[in-house]
């Protein structure tokens, strides 16, 4: 894990990688109480039977779930002392471009694109990749808009 002294050297790093995550499963179990939690029960996500013979060729995880998992990642993969708080302040832009089959290895890597003053703080674009251990292709890809506040 990458750790920040303050806001100030956060800032600094802009333009670079930040690191990953450890590699994390997707459960089958995560995917059905993500379908719970949303009421998303679409069969290619539940309905294991039904989803071998689909076109995956087994349950896949839900996009919104795998964009999710960044909630868990982020704090594994750096963090900045000396804030009150961070505030997830939305997305510019996402993209899904390989699902994830229930089974998978998944860790996500960060890089600070930019980093802007707003009042009380300061307001940071990251990239995102999702990667699914051995696939060439990313399960996502996201910009990440954090409001940090001092």
């Amino acid at each position: 894990m990458r750790e920040f002294e303050n806001l100030d050297s956060f800032a600094a790093a802009a333009g670079e990688h930040l690191g990953y995550s450890e590699w994390l499963t997707v459960t089958q179990e995560r995917v059905n109480q993500f379908a719970d939690a949303t009421d998303d029960h679409q069969w290619i996500h539940v309905d294991q039977p039904r989803a071998t013979a689909g076109p995956f060729g087994g349950t896949i995880a839900h996009g919104f779930l795998t964009l999710s998992l960044l909630s868990a990642f982020g704090p594994k993969i750096y963090r900045v002392n000396g804030i009150t708080m961070g505030i997830n302040y939305g997305l510019n832009k996402v993209r899904f471009p390989q699902p994830v089959k229930v089974g998978s290895k998944v860790r996500a890597g960060a890089e600070l694109v930019e980093i802007t003053d707003i009042p009380g703080g300061k307001q940071a674009v990251s990239r995102w990749t999702i990667e699914i251990d051995g696939e060439a292709k990313p399960a996502c890809v996201a910009e990440w808009v954090t409001r940090f506040l001092a």
